[in-house]
């Protein structure tokens, strides 16, 4: 749901990047879950607020900008279950993140590996036997099939 980037200050606050359809989505989440070297710990947010195109926050244990830095570039995530449910027709990233990714010619070209925000559309980075950028878009992807972890689309392999 976002990365922290940098320290922000000298008492211990954060700069986030949210990765959140409202900016300000995480901040409605007190406990988040934060990668630190491969293992994900709940840590406790005291107070932010959106700065520019992210977010400065305090999370709890974090007093000084030599504490804010060792957990600089880690990810933060919320439990799903804090989550409302996908509205009909929309989906998680983290849902789609794993996905085989197959063609009208059922050619598998690879799995979803990240996905990114370009501002006229979300694109899915698929990783098969070479890297492919794909709009996540209605004519190009046909169907999500969330069940069997598929998403089918209308794209050709020498794309």
């Amino acid at each position: 749901m976002g990365r922290i980037l940098a320290p922000y200050g000298v008492r211990g606050w954060l700069h986030v990047q949210p990765q959140t359809q409202a900016i300000d989505g995480l901040l409605s989440h007190r406990d988040w879950w934060i990668d630190q070297d491969g293992a994900w710990r709940k840590h406790r947010l005291m107070e932010g607020r959106v700065h520019g195109t992210g977010l400065v926050v305090r999370i709890e244990g974090y007093g000084d900008r030599d504490e804010a830095a060792r957990i600089s570039g880690s990810r933060v995530a919320v439990p799903r279950s804090a989550l409302p449910p996908a509205v009909e027709g929309e989906y998680y990233w983290f849902d789609l993140v794993g996905m085989t990714v197959v063609n009208l010619q059922g050619e598998v070209l690879g799995q979803v590996a990240e996905i990114f925000a370009t501002g006229a559309n979300d694109v899915l980075v698929v990783r098969g036997e070479r890297e492919r950028l794909i709009p996540f878009v209605g004519p190009v992807v046909e169907r999500v099939d969330l069940e069997h972890a598929r998403l089918h689309v209308d794209w050709h392999s020498d794309y």
